[in-house]
């Protein structure tokens, strides 16, 4: 080896010390305020019911606040788009979901892009999409009742949604397909706003993420006539899954997850995501996620970013095949 070559390594070696020392000292000092999670939908969501709970965690966990901004619209694309263009400073995070791997089949002209725009730090949790009635609009036993019911009355009944391209519309309009029935799609700026109505007799069906529907369906305001999984969801063993009432075919998961805005320093995101790791898995939470119908995910990182360029290709096959179109 020449004294050249030498002079090299050991020049490349006090280089990469140089530059790694003062990332290594950011993560060490991070975070040094209240850190805010930007939820693209109104309170009371799903994302809201994961989003939260994991706050309050990691804020015990951090010694910092995390603040909840709600941004609801256009099916959380409005959200997304905030967060995206937020400072990359480790003190803003996204908290996405399945909605964001619909939303490029469903809205051509988005100024973010999920792959792009941002660093996957975490899969935060994965519950089921539920059918749910509100049992005085819609007195049935069961899922092959409520599909007779529906074919008998072709547009009398209606379903709510978190908004146009959100899980609950692609949901909606994949079981009409399957099904062959006709329901009126009713969006609205979030599962929360639509739940209440749900709830209210405003509106008949929804096709929600379980976490939003738990408390509801544990306390009778709705029913759950089937859960779109291949396994009967955590908590709510009574509920069938689609396939064991009568509808094969029809599965559709939701996810949620944290996003970093591109450009936020690794040991940052490195550190967040070891963080959120161990708040999921603690007993507190891991009852919470119960009771919504997740299991505990444990997807990070690059395998987290695969897993969305899958998703985003299914969903839009699925709008495809469906003929879904913003109402």
């Amino acid at each position: 080896m020449t004294k050249q070559s030498t002079l090299n390594r050991v020049l490349k070696k006090v280089l990469f010390l140089i530059c790694a020392a003062p990332l290594a000292v950011i993560a060490q000092e991070w975070p040094s305020k209240p850190i805010t999670f930007v939820v693209p939908f109104p309170a009371g969501g799903g994302t809201d019911a994961f989003a939260r709970p994991l706050a309050a965690q990691l804020t015990k966990q951090l010694g910092k606040q995390i603040i909840i901004d709600n941004r609801g619209g256009a099916g959380g694309t409005l959200g997304a788009s905030i967060a995206a263009k937020a400072a990359p400073d480790g003190y803003t995070f996204f908290m996405g979901a399945a909605h964001h791997a619909i939303a490029p089949a469903m809205y051509p002209n988005l100024d973010y892009d999920i792959e792009k725009s941002f660093i996957p730090v975490a899969m935060v949790a994965t519950p089921p999409q539920v059918i749910v009635v509100n049992p005085k609009n819609v007195q049935v036993k069961d899922l092959k009742e409520f599909i007779a019911l529906l074919k008998k009355n072709p547009g009398k009944f209606n379903y709510a949604s978190a908004g146009n391209g959100s899980s609950h519309h692609l949901a909606g309009e994949q079981f009409k397909m399957l099904t062959k029935t006709f329901i009126t799609h009713i969006p609205y700026r979030g599962a929360g706003p639509a739940m209440q109505d749900l709830i209210a007799g405003q509106v008949d069906i929804e096709f929600d993420g379980l976490g939003s529907s738990a408390a509801q369906i544990k306390n009778g305001s709705i029913v759950a006539l089937a859960v779109a999984s291949q396994k009967r969801a955590p908590g709510f063993p009574n509920v069938p899954t689609a396939a064991e009432a009568g509808l094969v075919g029809y599965e559709v998961s939701t996810w949620y997850g944290l996003f970093a805005p591109k450009g936020t320093p690794q040991p940052i995101v490195d550190k967040m995501t070891a963080e959120v790791q161990k708040a999921i898995n603690t007993p507190e939470l891991k009852t919470i996620w119960t009771n919504n119908g997740s299991d505990t995910p444990n997807l990070t990182g690059e395998a987290f970013a695969k897993f969305i360029n899958g998703d985003i290709k299914r969903w839009a096959a699925v709008a495809k095949a469906s003929g879904a179109k913003l109402d």
